[in-house]
């Protein structure tokens, strides 16, 4: 008869980890036994992570990735569901503040961000993957919405991210037949930007990391959180957000980033706009 299973004795703070190598940090969940599936413990520790890295000067890009065979198989059932449904609807509302208050920060994150998909990733994880400004996953990832199978919906989030990333028929298929994607499906659906061979992976995160470290930070910053912000304007709002929120960032140093850009541009001629990034470390310099 098989043992009924335990919680995981393992510290709080060792449920996630980081390295910073050359401007990104690498952060991983790391649970790599139970799948790094999100118990609350991982949750808080995931969230002091990433309020420690966010104004770091030496953090332009955060990657999250997952340690071990997956990137995260959502959430802890025993942990985050069983023993909160045991506890009452407290407790129950405590691990969704935890896990959602993590996920919402890394939506708007001040730096640019990178989900790394290296194996698994399954129903509450969808929360992260969207997070992710960016998302790269290996050919032989995992994609699923298993919800159906053990008779629930696709909740905390989950049912939105595949109704925003995927087409119509594709989000209804994928959430009421309980089938897994693999990598490349999931690209091909609009899950994440590109599925590549596992070993050729964080290459990849690493060339997209190198590129967008040599972006401007605050109008990266204005960039990704308008394209989150007009998917739910009509035309006319959007239009008019996009002009305020530019006005904005000239306030942070926008008028001065323009005009070295524009004279590297227009006097320099030392680069082009639609072929790469003026020389930000130009500024420092004046």
């Amino acid at each position: 008869m098989a043992k009924p299973s335990q919680p995981d004795p393992r510290p709080e703070e060792e449920t996630v980890r980081y390295e910073i190598e050359d401007g990104v940090a690498w952060v991983y969940f790391n649970r790599p036994d139970k799948r790094n599936c999100m118990s609350p413990k991982l949750n808080r520790q995931m969230k002091r992570v990433l309020d420690e890295l966010e104004f770091r000067d030496d953090v332009q890009v955060l990657v999250l990735t997952g340690e071990g065979s997956a990137w995260s198989a959502g959430m802890d059932l025993l942990e985050y569901f069983r023993a909160a449904e045991q506890e009452g609807i407290h407790k129950t509302r405590q691990h969704q503040r935890e896990a959602y208050g993590w996920w919402e920060r890394l939506r708007w994150y001040e730096k640019a961000t990178v989900g790394m998909i290296n194996g698994w990733c399954f129903g509450g994880a969808y929360g992260p993957l969207f997070a992710c400004d960016l998302a790269f996953c290996s050919d032989d990832a995992q994609f699923g919405l298993s919800e159906i199978n053990w008779a629930i919906l696709p909740g905390g989030g989950a049912s939105k991210v595949a109704a925003e990333l995927m087409g119509f028929r594709d989000a209804m298929y994928h959430a009421m037949m309980g089938e897994n994607l693999t990598g490349k499906q999931a690209a091909e659906k609009g899950l994440v930007n590109e599925s590549l061979p596992a070993d050729h992976l964080r290459a990849r995160v690493q060339e997209v990391a190198d590129v967008l470290k040599k972006k401007d930070s605050h109008a990266l910053r204005a960039t990704k959180w308008a394209v989150r912000r007009v998917r739910e304007m009509t035309y006319d709002n959007a239009e008019e957000y996009l002009i305020r929120a530019q006005e904005a960032l000239n306030d942070f140093g926008g008028w001065e980033t323009r005009r070295e850009a524009t004279k590297q541009f227009l006097d320099e001629k030392t680069f082009k706009p639609g072929l790469g990034a003026f020389d930000k470390s130009k500024l420092a310099k004046d």
